[in-house]
């Protein structure tokens, strides 16, 4: 009996040790995380494996001879100063932290979910420092700032472990498209530079052939429907809660430059430019609205209810 007795408290202390451990990944402290524990896996490099650009430098356009006329960049403008940062850069590093006159702002980029989203970063008089945590949710990089070690998924734009959790970062707009279209907007845009104080191949991409490729490396909670392919890319808005697709295929079916639409009651302009494979959204009177392009399978992940615009 006494043996029994230290067996049960032996296998009591493994599995305790087990969820403790199991709380904590890459050395973040996942207790009270609002997101499932179980649906948190590490993408293989440590914290800070991929390494985060803190002080990026730029280059007039004129300069910026390493990028063709059809090389994707996420583009934005930002107290008036436009810039764009190469995708063949971001796939290495995923997060820039930047700034434009007062406003802080951080730069994220998942290669797994073709998702660049840019978000507001001012904190008080400082800013939050974004790092790469090694950790991924939903296949989508979990991203955390350095200032309270909390971690925040880049899709949902929220923290969701740590001192923040709950708290939302504020998206800006910003754009998804080609050098030559960002270029012809904006003649005077800056570039980020591939003088990052890293050695990277920016010519080559780490992850091959994998946006064209229907399989998945990590985990997604819900599975998209077959309607479109998984990597097809496709905007998405939200607007109070309600959340729309506008699958590039469909744009393109649908044929036209604007679409004017209605999502939860508000009135949107979605501009589609198809020789840049590229939109955006915009109020009625042309403002930009924060939306997400990436692969349709990552929109799903994270919001399964989404409407999802046909053309016709």
């Amino acid at each position: 009996m006494s043996r029994h007795i230290h067996l049960l408290a032996l296998i009591g202390f493994i599995l305790i040790a087990g969820a403790a451990e199991a709380r904590t990944m890459n050395g973040f402290d996942l207790s009270g995380a609002t997101i499932p524990v179980s649906g948190i896996e590490s993408g293989g490099p440590p914290r800070d494996g991929i390494p985060a650009i803190d002080n990026p430098k730029f280059v007039p356009a004129a300069e910026a001879g390493f990028l063709q006329a059809d090389d994707r960049v996420m583009g934005v403008e930002i107290d008036g100063q436009p810039k764009a940062y190469p995708i063949s850069i971001l796939n290495w590093h995923e997060v820039v932290n930047d700034r434009s006159g007062t406003q802080h702002f951080v730069v994220t980029y998942c290669p797994l979910c073709g998702t660049g989203i840019v978000f507001a970063s001012n904190a008080g008089d400082g800013a939050l420092v974004f790092g790469v945590s090694g950790l991924l949710y939903n296949s989508d990089v979990l991203l955390f700032d350095r200032n309270t070690e909390s971690l925040w998924s880049q899709i949902l734009g929220k923290a969701v472990s740590g001192p923040l959790s709950g708290t939302p970062l504020p998206q800006l707009p910003a754009f998804h498209t080609t050098w030559a279209d960002w270029r012809t907007r904006h003649p005077e845009t800056e570039v980020l530079s591939t003088d990052t104080g890293y050695h990277r191949d920016y010519r080559s991409s780490p992850y091959g052939g994998y946006e064209k490729s229907p399989r998945l490396f990590f985990r997604v909670a819900n599975r998209a429907p077959k309607d479109y392919h998984p990597k097809a890319w496709v905007m998405g808005v939200e607007v109070d809660g309600v959340h729309k697709a506008y699958p590039f295929e469909e744009l393109e079916a649908h044929g036209s430059e604007r679409l004017e639409d209605v999502v939860n009651g508000k009135p949107v302009v979605v501009h589609w430019n198809q020789t840049a494979s590229s939109a955006w959204v915009s109020d009625e009177l042309g403002n930009a609205l924060p939306s997400t392009t990436g692969f349709w399978f990552a929109w799903y992940a994270f919001f399964p209810e989404t409407l999802v615009f046909k053309a016709g």
